[in-house]
């Protein structure tokens, strides 16, 4: 560390301090455009924390600040000498000439308060490394959420006006009726499905279940194949089951539509081979990107989650599955671990503002009927926690030969969605590719 920091006075202007605080006092009105992100803590001398907090006070009064009022006020509250007294009140307004640059002034004051932040921060972190009774990754989780929360510093609040709002909803009403391709959300590629929920919503957890072999991967793999190869927007992939060498192949199948077990082998014809050349180069530029540790712990995937947005610009993120995360309660029951995983995958959307996509097993009892809310595999909390519940089922068809059969019907049944319609998508199961398609008839 540098010697000459150890000693050195934290980031502070004063003069914008002071020219804030005068703005106020010439313009009442402007307090208005600074109080929404303006906190009176982010003032660094502890008197104008005083002044602007009490001037706040006034504002939310309905009173007018003005050098008497602010005094008054101060006085009746027994804060005036820690507020610097009256002579100190009355030169507020010598030090600005106008009220015209506030918002410059204010956004100075938020600079430097963000910036002892951080330094506040770095030296918590330095003190928690030294803390050996505590994980690191418990260490690195509290200071990534520290350290993210501060994009969230000074955040504006925005009035709209029915101008405004009808406008823009017109326009969005127009641009739905000339392109009907046009979601709220991110679309999966899923007619019916993007239809009943207008694509995959920010901050929304959504769960797909199903019980094994029914094809939830399969389900992953064909959404992202629409979402990151065919759209382009960038996704993230947290693959707990299945490694990256995997996942290449069942997505070159996919997209080569050539069978899996023709890859695995290696016996293929020059023209299948050419086909997978082709898949390669639609899939070598997509924007997905896959981290496949198993059972990856809850804090590791946070972390990975957080890193991706910052870092890739993911927009969307899948998680297969649920029931392979690991907590750090190692030796709670169950139902709590999978509880506490269902609201961390919560919050992680809504701290995000992404969508977030985990699959998860049914009970043992769905085997052969269709999966109900009250067969997720785990806790309640899942059912709960999430904003759309959906479900594979499919029957294990076979040919009369014995083989399973290469297309059959399929059912996404959503049993849940908090701000939209349920119901059943009919899709087809395309076995050889492990992939599920749009029926015909809803194309």
């Amino acid at each position: 560390m540098d010697e000459r920091l150890k000693d050195s006075v934290p980031p502070h202007n004063l003069e914008a301090e002071v020219a804030t605080l005068g703005a106020m006092l010439l313009d009442w009105t402007s307090i208005q455009d600074v109080v929404t992100f303006l906190l009176p803590e982010h003032f660094y001398s502890l008197q104008n924390q005083i002044i602007y907090s009490t001037l706040i006070k006034l504002f939310g009064s309905g009173i007018t600040g003005d050098i008497l009022t602010l005094t008054n006020e101060l006085s009746k509250n027994n804060e005036l000498e820690k507020a610097g007294g009256g002579a100190y009140i009355a030169s507020l307004t010598n030090e600005v000439p106008s009220a015209a640059n506030i918002d410059y002034y204010a956004h100075v004051v938020l600079d430097r308060a963000t910036r002892r932040s951080l330094i506040k921060i770095s030296s918590e972190i330095k003190a928690s490394a030294f803390d050996e009774s505590r994980e690191s990754r418990s260490i690195l989780e509290e200071a990534e959420k520290k350290i993210f929360a501060l994009t969230d510093m000074g955040q504006t609040i925005q009035i709209h006006d029915m101008h405004e709002v009808v406008q823009r909803t017109s326009e969005i009403i127009h641009q739905h009726y000339h392109n009907h391709d046009t979601y709220s959300g991110i679309p999966c590629g899923f007619t019916r499905l993007d239809s009943m929920t207008s694509g995959f919503q920010k901050s929304e957890l959504s769960i797909i279940g199903a019980r094994p072999s029914m094809g939830k991967t399969a389900m992953a793999l064909s959404m992202m194949e629409n979402i990151a190869i065919d759209q382009k927007i960038p996704c993230g992939f947290f693959s707990l089951e299945m490694s990256f060498e995997q996942i290449g192949q069942r997505l070159l199948s996919q997209v080569s539509r050539i069978p899996g077990h023709k890859i695995r082998s290696g016996i293929m014809k020059l023209d299948d081979l050419q086909k997978i050349n082709d898949a390669a180069g639609r899939v070598f530029d997509s924007p997905l990107y896959i981290v496949d540790t198993p059972n990856m712990q809850l804090l590791d995937l946070r972390a990975m989650a957080r890193r991706m947005v910052q870092s890739k610009g993911v927009k969307i993120i899948f998680i297969d599955y649920i029931g392979l995360i690991s907590t750090q309660n190692s030796a709670a029951p169950v139902y709590e671990q999978v509880s506490e995983i269902s609201k961390s995958l919560k919050s992680l959307a809504r701290e995000l503002d992404i969508p977030v996509v985990a699959l998860c097993q049914v009970a043992r009892d769905a085997e052969g009927s269709e999966p109900t809310l009250a067969q997720l595999r785990g806790s309640g909390s899942i059912e709960q926690d999430a904003d759309v519940v959906m479900f594979i089922h499919r029957e294990r068809k076979k040919t009369e030969e014995g083989e399973i059969d290469p297309v059959q019907d399929a059912k996404l049944i959503i049993a849940k969605q908090r701000n939209g319609p349920i119901g059943d998508v009919n899709l087809l199961f395309l076995s050889s590719y492990t992939k599920f398609e749009n029926k015909a008839t809803e194309e």
